[in-house]
């Protein structure tokens, strides 16, 4: 965990996303003044950045949130190194050997994946053990019960940026990992994607309802 008040911040922001300097004050237990004494320090730094919402009462409400340099402090692992990898595997070995590259990247993390979650007793306890696993990569990762009993898995941040961006077959290869360690049983749906422009990555995963299971048997 960030150990500094300023740490304390920008890891709230990036795991938050936009927040007020009250808000920033009540979740980190300090005095909105004194939030707001760092938020400016960080702002000198061009870490962070604001923007103003004017109510009908007062003076402009700041909301505050990180700039690209603010986002650069939790950084992509190894980006250089593995963009240089994926462009030699596929100017070596072309596409084929790039997909075969991730075949083998999947297979590796569903045994790894596979072999933690197979001792869950149910999704809650699966989602708990992936979130679990998915933080200890970098990946910020928490979860969240919906009132109709599906899940939200959020990842703050991704430390595979970069080779991402270079190579979209990892994210998909993603989303298929979830699928298969979750159980036939769910349905895992992204809803927010950070290659797209959003701050995270948001996933739905929905346990298959007896009808719907049905009415997919009869369908096959």
């Amino acid at each position: 965990m960030p150990e500094s008040s300023e740490e304390r911040i920008l890891y709230l922001l990036k795991s938050r996303g936009p927040q007020t300097a009250a808000t920033v004050a009540k979740r980190l237990g300090m005095t909105t003044v004194g939030a707001r004494k760092h938020l400016q320090k960080l702002l000198d730094q061009q870490l962070v950045d604001f923007t103003e919402r004017r109510e009908t009462v007062g003076r402009p409400e700041r909301s505050w949130a990180l700039t690209d340099q603010g986002h650069a402090r939790f950084p992509d692992s190894h980006s250089d190194l593995t963009l240089e990898l994926l462009r030699s595997v596929r100017k070596v070995f072309g596409e084929a050997g790039l997909e075969k590259l991730i075949s083998e990247r999947e297979q590796e993390t569903l045994r790894t994946y596979g072999d933690v979650l197979s001792t869950c007793d149910d999704l809650a306890a699966r989602v708990r053990a992936l979130v679990k696993l998915r933080s200890r990569e970098g990946y910020m990762a928490e979860w969240r019960r919906n009132r109709d009993g599906s899940f939200l898995l959020l990842e703050n941040h991704c430390p595979i940026c970069a080779a991402a961006s270079e190579c979209q077959g990892l994210c998909r290869s993603e989303l298929a990992i979830f699928q298969a360690v979750l159980g036939k049983d769910v349905t895992v749906t992204r809803q927010e994607h950070i290659l797209e422009g959003a701050r995270r990555c948001a996933y739905r995963i929905e346990p298959v309802t007896a009808r719907s299971k049905g009415a997919a048997d009869d369908a096959a």
